[in-house]
């Protein structure tokens, strides 16, 4: 933890010199709080939002394949693991699982799942680390398996901006050395109207979780944020071809940061996520040198798709 941090893991500097660009940005990380890890657990269910129940069904479809091409005797990470939903059909296929290991920014949220996943597979021993995933951590313990493999599913590979997508995977590699492998849910570029009406649900759960990165960090940093003041937006930039989520300010007004008066203007926006989309062509140069693609398994509209990388 450096100077700057909170005992929350906030990083107000990081913060501020997001609010301080051109293009004001707050880092997507900081969506999950408890609250906000609620919220996205709702919004995995709402009917415009498909990625969640078609990685599902692929993984349903598929799961012996998938348990197989991954093998037996290995440690199992997940990156944010959520409510850890996905991950209980792979508790149930894999073989000679020696720990589970979820990994998540949202502590409490965090504790409280695995307390679930303890009191379903009692003969499971299972680690919460909780940790920023997007930078380099370390397991807690010996690892007993004969190969670690990473499960990162819900295409949040997608939040990282394609150069550092790479970079993140590239960081990680040794944590699943030797022979092991990454499984991950990647979406799919796809018709403008469908991504978008994912983004921009009619019960509004989606803005509500945009909005509570404000709340999260009132809460943390002691800010004074009022999300009244501002509206949900999310659109597709397809030259980028990304999802883009942002914030826009109703009314010129000021907040006090740590210290520092931050001013907003009527009409200017936070960029507080960008989602991308990639081809399986795309996803490969994603990953490039140091993995090897064994499988892939889609669903047939062809919306999502779940990769195995060996390393």
């Amino acid at each position: 933890m450096n100077e700057s941090e909170t005992a929350s893991g906030i990083a107000a500097e990081e913060i501020l010199k997001g609010l301080q660009r051109p293009q004001k940005s707050l880092p997507s990380k900081y969506f999950y709080d408890e609250r906000g890890s609620e919220l996205f657990e709702q919004i995995c269910s709402l009917p415009e939002y498909y990625p969640t129940r078609t990685e599902i069904s692929i993984l349903t479809s598929n799961m012996s394949d998938i348990s197989r091409t991954i093998g037996k005797g290995i440690d199992l990470v997940e990156f944010g693991s959520g409510s850890s939903l996905k991950t209980r059909m792979l508790l149930d296929h894999l073989k000679d699982l020696h720990v589970y290991y979820p990994v998540d920014i949202s502590e409490a949220f965090l504790m409280k799942s695995a307390d679930q996943i303890r009191s379903e597979y009692k003969n499971l021993n299972v680690i919460p680390v909780p940790a920023d995933y997007t930078e380099p951590f370390s397991l807690p313990g010996d690892l007993n398996g004969e190969r670690t493999i990473i499960f990162f599913p819900g295409s949040t590979i997608g939040n990282f901006r394609p150069d550092r997508a790479s970079g993140f995977l590239k960081q990680h590699r040794p944590l699943m050395l030797p022979g092991g492998g990454i499984l991950i849910g990647v979406d799919r570029k796809k018709p403008k109207e469908i991504l978008e009406r994912a983004y921009n649900d009619e019960k509004g759960v989606t803005a509500e979780f945009n909005l509570n990165i404000l709340n999260h960090l009132n809460d943390k940093l002691d800010a004074a944020f009022d999300p009244r003041l501002f509206r949900h937006k999310a659109f597709y930039n397809e030259e980028e071809g990304r999802i883009e989520m942002h914030l826009v300010c109703r009314a010129d007004h000021e907040v006090e940061l740590s210290g520092v008066t931050v001013s907003f203007m009527e009409g200017e926006s936070i960029h507080t996520e960008n989602s991308y989309k990639y081809s399986p062509d795309e996803v490969e140069a994603l990953f490039g040198e140091g993995y090897r693609l064994e499988a892939m398994w889609s669903d047939p509209d062809k919306y999502f798709s779940v990769y195995y990388f060996r390393v």
